[in-house]
């Protein structure tokens, strides 16, 4: 062992710094759960149609609400009743991730985490 300790680890001094940086990832592991876990209460709304066809979105990913207007059920055309339904949740998720991705970024700080 070199004199004085391990250079570049500063013991007995630097030791604090690895702690001091333990604790910073703690930190932010504690932010990014609470993140997380707000980003799983966002509710979301998405449209397509013009309004005819509405739904809310949840962080989770779940649906949880879908307005249909009587106007766009077409018994002839089940088709275009899907293509609204999968607009609006395309929609919505759209919104769903850049929210996600922005309280993200307020933890992170724009660094990109495997989450």
């Amino acid at each position: 062992m070199a004199k004085g300790g391990f250079r570049g680890m500063g013991i007995p001094g630097g030791m604090g710094n690895m702690g001091n940086l333990m604790a910073q990832a703690q930190k932010m592991q504690r932010d990014l759960e609470a993140a997380q876990a707000e980003v799983k209460e966002y509710r979301i709304t998405g449209t397509a149609g013009g309004g005819q066809v509405k739904l809310v979105l949840g962080g989770d990913h779940k649906i949880y609400n879908l307005e249909i207007s009587k106007d766009v059920i077409d018994p002839e055309d089940p088709e275009m009743l899907a293509d609204l339904i999968a607009a609006a949740y395309n929609q919505a998720n759209e919104d769903l991730e850049a929210q996600t991705a922005e309280r993200m970024n307020k933890v992170t700080g724009g660094v990109k985490m495997p989450f």
